[in-house]
């Protein structure tokens, strides 16, 4: 039994209202992005994988808010999200000037890497249709008092991506709470998105703003040194980021400047090569810690949506009043399985997650 009060499911439209950017992930399998001559195709962004997870892996119904702009790659987009199962009710289709000079879809070219090679992102996303749009732009009443949601949940990506995104967020978050939804964040610092527009500093300072909305807190150490500036212990000597008390020492700290976060959590990760990781995770909830099983030496094939895919196991044990120690477990479960897969989104089942938490083999299920 836990005590967040998530609202009742025959009281809401949606169990999950993701906002953020998706963009279209170009992928070049086993190759270099500056040397393929094919891509993959696929669909992702931090704060839509969670959604997406929440209704493919768990059965949630969901539904994503962001703008799309209206020409034939944004269609291309529209159809991804409709294989993944996820509401467009809420999605803005901003006219399309031509050449994409006011606005454009996102793309994301992300390699996987491989051994001693790692992963590797490269991001062309500016003057998207979702990063203008502004406060007001979204009925966020109807969404949330009309509509009724019974879990919102959005980022920092979404916060980085232009001067008008962190207000948006906060209105959303406002009437959120209002109406009862129960709000979670995720911090995801990405050097690059906040590189032009005042580095860490004004990461520290836009993520601060929001942290004060939040329930349930998301992000590994890097993102609570880095977005909102609790110091850890040796991570600039290159700590372990699979060390938990590191991590509880800077949550215990952070609880008490943000008294209004229930949950905390975070994965923890340790990169042996590329193909290889260590993949724990803490949880952060009622005052006490929790900690996921500890899975040594997991075999990656793509590790992008890991972290997305430990959000919606999470949330998806936290919406089912499971204990904290199961919903840190089907959190841990579900992102170790989705990066035994390629692209951003979950491709696992909840019978899957459950028999991964259970310590089964990988022996031929048939």
């Amino acid at each position: 039994m836990n005590t967040l009060k998530v609202k009742p499911q025959s009281q809401c439209k949606y169990d999950i209202l993701s906002l953020g950017e998706i963009m279209i992930r170009l992928d070049p399998g086993e190759e270099r992005i500056h040397t393929t001559r094919h891509f993959r195709v696929w669909e992702g962004g931090g704060e839509y994988n969670v959604a997406r997870g929440l209704k493919r892996c768990f059965g949630k119904r969901a539904a994503v808010a962001t703008a799309i702009a209206d020409n034939p790659v944004g269609r291309l987009l529209e159809d991804l999200i409709f294989q993944g199962g996820v509401s467009t009710e809420y999605i803005k289709w901003i006219p399309y000037d031509g050449i994409g000079r006011k606005t454009r879809v996102g793309l994301n070219f992300t390699e996987r890497g491989f051994g001693v090679r790692a992963a590797v992102g490269c991001s062309d996303r500016a003057y998207s249709a979702a990063s203008q749009i502004r406060k007001g732009d979204i009925d966020w009443e109807k969404i949330f008092g009309t509509d009724s949601v019974r879990w919102f949940h959005t980022g920092g990506i979404y916060a980085g991506l232009s001067e008008t995104t962190p207000e948006v967020i906060i209105e959303a978050m406002n009437a959120a709470k209002k109406h009862g939804a129960i709000i979670s964040y995720d911090l995801n610092y990405r050097a690059s998105l906040w590189k032009d527009t005042g580095g860490k500093a004004k990461a520290m300072e836009v993520n601060r703003s929001i942290a004060s909305l939040v329930d349930v807190m998301i992000g590994n150490e890097e993102d609570f040194s880095a977005a909102l500036g609790f110091e850890v212990e040796g991570l600039d000597e290159g700590c372990s980021k699979l060390d938990p008390a590191n991590f509880k020492k800077m949550i215990t700290e952070a609880v008490k400047v943000f008294p209004n976060f229930k949950a905390v959590a975070t994965t923890l990760r340790n990169a042996k090569t590329a193909s290889v990781n260590d993949w724990g995770a803490v949880l952060y909830f009622d005052g006490k810690f929790y900690d996921a099983v500890l899975r040594e030496n997991l075999e990656i094939c793509d590790r992008v949506g890991g972290g997305d895919s430990f959000a919606s196991g999470l949330i998806y044990g936290l919406m089912e009043d499971k204990s904290p120690e199961d919903a840190v477990n089907y959190g841990a479960a579900h992102g170790a399985l989705a990066m035994t897969t390629p692209g951003d989104t979950t491709t696992a089942s909840l019978a899957e997650v459950e028999r991964v938490m259970k310590g089964s083999s990988a022996r031929i299920s048939r």
